[in-house]
């Protein structure tokens, strides 16, 4: 199993502690929304590691009590958010409702999408689009051509920021206390041999990338898998997301990446961030 794998894997042990630290927020602060909490809780202890549950599991996970964890799991089977067969539980396409509220009020994915196809078309590569979501990159576009990791992408996928190209474009762009506060709070750990772990390294690195315009991450979420990526503006200059090209180390080398595929990428970057504009979105 690759350590990119592992790290999906270590999601529900990451979620149980700041969902316990989102639960003792919500009963000492806000005890309104702490049932809206617990209940969102569950949804996300599912993932592709663990797509069927048992009541244990998900208690255990969410750190719930079994019959607060019951409860709340045949809430979601009655509202058709989840389904059983009396031993397992599991979500189900509805579920994904919530999230496509988020991409309709967000607006971006669709105003992107059209522009990722055409890039895709004329590099024959994949190309994603991701927003930062606390320490992770979240894909909210991807046109695959071909699958170049063991881990399956789609929208909704994460990973670590510091880890990939994408997330180190949206770093760069950031303020500087909230970049200070970033590489103060993240726990960083080597995917592969190649990945940049070093804060002081890691904040040099972030600094060519503000400088050059983009990122460039060879093997260093997963070996033989290289991605190049551009920022997304919005009118006022601010980094709202980021577009990426992610390829193969036998497909291409590091001069291919730059000479045929970087002004091809710039480009697209551009005219979503022209896009935004024009639609006044941000």
């Amino acid at each position: 199993m690759s350590q990119t794998v592992h790290w999906r894997s270590q999601t529900a042990q990451g979620f149980t502690s700041r969902t316990r630290k989102e639960l003792n927020v919500a009963t000492s602060e806000t005890p309104n929304v702490q049932s809206l909490v617990r209940g969102l809780s569950v949804i996300r202890t599912f993932n592709a590691d663990r797509p069927r549950q048992t009541l244990a599991q998900v208690a255990e996970a969410t750190g719930l009590a079994r019959a607060t964890a019951r409860r709340f799991l045949h809430t979601l089977v009655t509202i058709g958010y989840a389904a059983t067969d009396g031993t397992e539980f599991w979500l189900t396409p509805r579920v994904l409702e919530l999230g496509y509220s988020y991409m309709s009020g967000l607006g971006l994915p669709a105003i992107a999408q059209p522009r990722l196809e055409e890039l895709s078309r004329r590099i024959g590569e994949s190309s994603s689009l991701s927003v930062l979501d606390g320490a992770d990159v979240v894909y909210v576009n991807r046109v695959p051509v071909r699958r170049i990791m063991t881990v399956s992408i789609t929208i909704g996928t994460r990973f670590p920021a510091y880890a990939t190209s994408m997330g180190r474009v949206i770093l760069a762009g950031l303020p500087a206390e909230e970049l200070d506060n970033y590489l103060a709070t993240t726990d960083f750990r080597a995917f592969t041999p190649s990945t940049i772990v070093d804060v002081d390294t890691l904040r040099a690195e972030l600094g060519r990338v503000r400088e050059q315009g983009f990122a460039v991450v060879d093997q260093e979420l997963e070996p033989g898998l290289r991605s190049l990526a551009a920022p997304v503006h919005s009118p006022s200059g601010r980094v709202v997301a980021a577009v990426n090209v992610s390829t193969q180390t036998v497909v291409h080398n590091l001069d291919d990446l730059h000479n045929g595929i970087l002004p091809a990428l710039l480009n697209t970057a551009e005219l979503i961030s022209a896009d935004l504009a024009a639609t006044e979105l941000f």
